[in-house]
Parts: structure tokens; C-alpha cells; sequence
């Protein structure tokens, strides 16, 4: 929801930063870390309220980490990218939201969205300076005596190496979690010999019909993952298979069925989603992709050019031979070594602030039923640190930048002290059109959806807070979800109706049609 603002191009370019050693202005700026799109749609907030501000990116460039995807076509359409008070600001320059229906990709959103909004925000945002550590200043993380009436203290290195401080008022951590994957081992650390063949391992995207298409035309690829970016990468596969002979497809994933991976289809509110989880069963169901359900990785053992991945199931141990790339798409987790001197008080699971935690709990939560929060739920005991947008869900991977946007309008206007436009907190999400699916991955609430039926599993409490009520007022509908939110506990009832014998309206928790 963006205000009305008299901000202009000239007005919002012309405010000094804020580096120790080039004068110290007054007030101190709003330190913002990290120049992506939740971090620049926090600044165009922080100019659009008259914050004086200061951007911190690591990066050479704006939008450093969608750089690194920037062939890969989003399911999210322009108008839940765009942050409302970036496109007000923008518009006196000629600048429109794109109209197109198509999604953009992440090319497409560094050079329409993010790369004119950081020329409007102009020297503000400090390229190529990467935060290596944020504390109080004069105070280490133990002193809590006027602990809140000292400033932020922010080391930062240059790209030439020379280390500098930056000091602020606040600091709004978006720098995400793009370079801090996790690892392949199915107890969250490196599976054993997986750093041996590093050479053989790729991220998450890798661009297959682009740049890296010598590694994989051809060639025998494993993709690790049961997320989008494993969807897509396994999409993108699948077209190479039809123009480069020999091309083998190899997906493994934890949970015993896919259908959570699969989606909603039609019924999906972001067609571009549905779409994908439609192709990528098609791929399976033609055996064009190899499945391997109910797969722990344990061990990645080199053979000369290629790697043989060891992992568990139910059935005993299974060995994938002959493999010559490996796609990692497992997730990612917050980097907090740069925030060590601070007070956090983090979600002990996935090192998202503690209020956060069951709102974005991919446990009871897909991505489209995340729960409207803000500045409260974002707070930590440090008074004015937050950390937004994906980050801000730790190891959760049910972050939309939809949310984000709002995460940083409630933010910034708690810093502005309009906490009366902090706390109206609105976030309405594309829903993904599943309220249940059967054992076969069909989805059944067009029959009626869930109805309480014994689903065969012990499923943990939800945590008290977990769900709250969307604007409608009606439950969102996750991917693979036999409870209200979806999420794994959802998982879990088709990881055992899949591996339970019996008609599938035993087995699934949901009527069956």
C-alpha cells in the first residue's frame, strides 16, 4: 500500500551517505544491507518517508544474487514484484509497472525495476562495499547498560580491500541467503566426500540451456531437491533431453511422493506455478525424468569424471553410478556470523526471528499461506535491527517477494514512528489451488476437500500463532496439504499413504472423489 509522496528524481538522489571519515551528518542514516529487491524496495521507502539512508551492497552491481538466475523465468507477475512506493517514486521519471501477463525473468527484473529504481535512489546506494560485521558501537554484544542509545557500528570492506565503519540509527538486513546453500548431507552438514567433488556439483540454477550447456548436453545429471528451483532446473533439462541425444535425468528427493512438488495445476493462482508443477510431472510420467523417492544423500564418491551419490531409503541403501553432474538444490540458510555482536532471539529450527518462526514454518506452511506479519514479528531485542525479506525466513523456504514488500512498508514505518501504519499489516498471497491431494498426487477439493478423516499420522502440535487469518478471513490453500496451511506435516500423510496399502480415500486424511 504506497503513500502519496511529492518525492521526486532530483530530490530523492541527492542526500549524502553516511561513511565514517566523510563527515558525520545529522541525523544518522537507516543502514540498509544489501541492494536486491527487498533491500532497494526498503530504501525507496526510507526516501519516500524523508529518512536520510545509506545502501550497503557487496555486490559490483545492483541485484548481485538474481544476477546469478538471471535466465530463469519467475512464476510471479510483475504486479507482486514491484514494491508500491518504488513504482510511485518512479513514475515521475516515465516509469510504469510493465503490463505484460508474462512473468519476468530475473533479467528482466534487474534491468526494468531494479536497475532504474537504484538510479533514482542514486549515491545512497554504495556499490562493491560488502558488511562484515554490524554491532553497537563502543559495545560489545554483553554490555547492556545505554546499550539502546548507542548507534549501529557497521565494519564494511571495499572492493579494493580497505575496511571502513559505518555508523547508524538502524540497519534493515537484506541481504539474503543466495550464497549460503545448504549442503547436500541429509543431516544438514556435507555429506561425506562432498567437498572431494566440488567440481561436480553445481547451484541451484545453473543456466542448462545457456552458458553451462557443455556440462550437462549429453551428460548424466542428478538433481537433489523438491523445491521450484529444482522444478525448474529439471524443466529445463527435460527440453535439453529433446535436442541433445544421450541426456540422462536423474531426481532424488526426501519425501516418498512428489506431489507436493506438483502443485495445484490449473487451480493455482499464479498459472506460471501451476504450470510447472504440471510439466515437471509429465517429465516423470514419460520417463523422460528418472524419480528416486525417499532418498537421505550420505556419501559422493568420485570414479574418474563423474560421481557416484550413496544415499538411503526405506528399501536400504541406493548407489547412483555414473553421474556427471550434481544439482544441489537443497535450499539455503541465513549467514549470521556478521551479526554476532547483536541480540537475536531466533526460531531455534530455522533462525528466523522467534515470532516468525510458526508463521513461515514450512512444517504447517507453503508459500502461499503464510500469514500477514510485520514489524513486531520481525523484531529482535536489539531496538531498531531487523532483518527482512528472504534472510528474515532463515532455513523456511516459503519466502515470496510479495512479502517481502510489506515486510519492509511495516519496518520502515515503525522507524518513521508511524506505528499505527506499521501495524496495519495487509499481505494477500496467490493461493496454490491444492487443499489436499491423494496418495497419486490428485488433488481432491473439488470434492469436498479435507474432511477429518484419520490420515494415518501422528502430526506434531501447530504452534499456537501459527495461522492466522488472511484479509478474506478463509484459510489458504497450500500445495500438498491435508491441514489447514499445508506445508510437511501435509508431506508427511502422503509419505505414508504412499507407502500404506489401501484404497486412497483411506489414506489420504481428504475425501476422495
Amino acid at each position: 500500500m504506497a503513500r502519496s509522496t511529492t518525492s521526486t528524481a532530483s530530490t530523492v538522489a541527492t542526500a549524502p551517505a553516511a561513511v565514517a571519515g566523510a563527515g558525520t551528518p545529522a541525523p544518522l542514516p537507516v543502514a540498509v544491507i544489501g541492494a536486491g529487491p527487498i533491500g532497494l524496495a526498503a530504501a525507496a521507502h526510507l526516501a519516500d518517508r524523508g529518512l536520510p539512508f545509506v545502501v550497503l551492497e557487496a555486490g559490483t552491481a545492483v541485484g548481485a544474487a538474481v544476477r546469478q538466475w538471471a535466465h530463469v523465468r519467475t512464476f510471479t507477475p510483475w504486479r507482486y514484484v514491484v514494491d508500491p512506493t518504488a513504482a510511485v517514486l518512479l513514475a515521475p521519471t516515465g516509469w510504469s509497472v510493465p503490463s505484460t501477463p508474462v512473468p519476468p525473468t530475473g533479467a528482466e527484473i534487474v534491468r526494468h525495476y531494479l536497475e532504474p529504481l537504484a538510479g533514482l535512489l542514486g549515491d545512497r546506494v554504495l556499490l562493491g562495499h560488502r558488511v562484515v560485521a554490524v554491532a553497537r558501537d563502543g559495545m560489545d554484544k554483553s554490555r547492556s547498560v545505554g546499550r539502546e542509545r548507542r548507534p549501529f557500528v557497521l565494519r564494511v570492506q571495499d572492493g579494493a580491500g580497505v575496511v571502513r565503519e559505518v555508523r547508524a540509527r538502524a540497519v534493515v538486513d537484506a541481504s539474503g541467503t543466495w550464497d549460503h546453500p545448504n549442503p547436500l548431507g541429509a543431516s544438514g552438514l556435507p555429506a561425506t566426500g562432498e567437498a572431494d567433488v566440488a567440481d561436480l556439483l553445481t547451484g541451484p540454477l545453473p543456466d542448462v540451456l545457456g552458458t553451462d550447456r557443455a556440462r550437462f548436453a549429453g551428460r548424466t545429471t542428478l538433481v537433489v531437491g523438491a523445491g521450484h528451483s529444482a522444478a525448474s532446473t529439471l524443466l529445463a533439462l527435460g527440453r535439453l533431453a529433446e535436442e541433445a541425444a544421450g541426456t540422462r535425468i536423474l531426481w532424488a528427493i526426501r519425501a516418498a511422493d512428489p506431489g507436493r512438488v506438483y502443485g495445484g495445476g490449473a487451480g493455482d493462482e499464479l498459472p506460471a506455478r501451476g504450470r510447472l508443477g504440471t510439466d515437471l510431472r509429465g517429465l516423470v510420467g514419460s520417463g523422460v525424468v528418472e524419480l528416486v523417492t525417499g532418498f537421505a544423500t550420505t556419501e559422493l564418491v568420485r570414479q574418474g569424471d563423474t560421481v557416484t551419490v550413496v544415499g538411503t531409503t526405506d528399501a536400504g541403501p541406493v548407489r547412483l553410478a555414473g553421474v556427471h553432474q550434481v544439482v544441489a538444490a537443497t535450499g539455503f540458510r541465513p549467514d549470521l556470523t556478521v551479526l554476532a555482536e547483536l541480540r537475536l532471539d531466533l526460531d531455534p529450527g530455522l533462525e528466523a526471528p522467534r515470532t516468525l518462526g510458526p508463521l513461515i514454518d514450512p512444517a504447517f506452511h507453503s508459500c502461499g499461506t503464510v500469514p500477514p506479519h510485520g514489524h513486531r514479528d520481525l523484531a529482535h531485542p536489539e531496538p531498531g535491527f531487523y532483518v527482512v525479506g528472504m534472510k528474515s525466513y532463515g532455513r523456511a523456504p516459503t519466502f515470496l517477494l510479495t512479502t517481502g514488500n510489506e515486510q519492509v512498508r511495516s519496518v520502515v514505518a515503525a522507524l518513521a514512528g508511524d506505528l499505527a501504519a506499521a501495524d496495519d499489516v495487509r499481505l494477500v498471497l496467490p493461493q496454490t489451488g491444492v487443499c489436499s491431494v491423494d496418495a497419486s498426487g490428485r488433488d481432491t477439493a473439488a470434492s469436498g476437500g479435507c474432511c477429518g478423516a484419520p490420515s494415518g499420522v501422528d502430526t506434531p502440535a501447530v504452534p499456537v500463532g501459527a495461522h492466522r487469518l488472511l484479509p478474506v478471513g478463509v484459510p489458504a490453500r497450500g500445495f500438498a496439504s491435508g491441514l489447514p496451511g499445508g506445508g510437511r506435516v501435509a508431506e508427511l500423510v502422503l509419505d505414508v499413504a504412499a507407502r500404506t496399502p489401501g484404497p486412497a480415500d483411506d489414506r489420504a486424511g481428504c475425501c476422495a472423489p
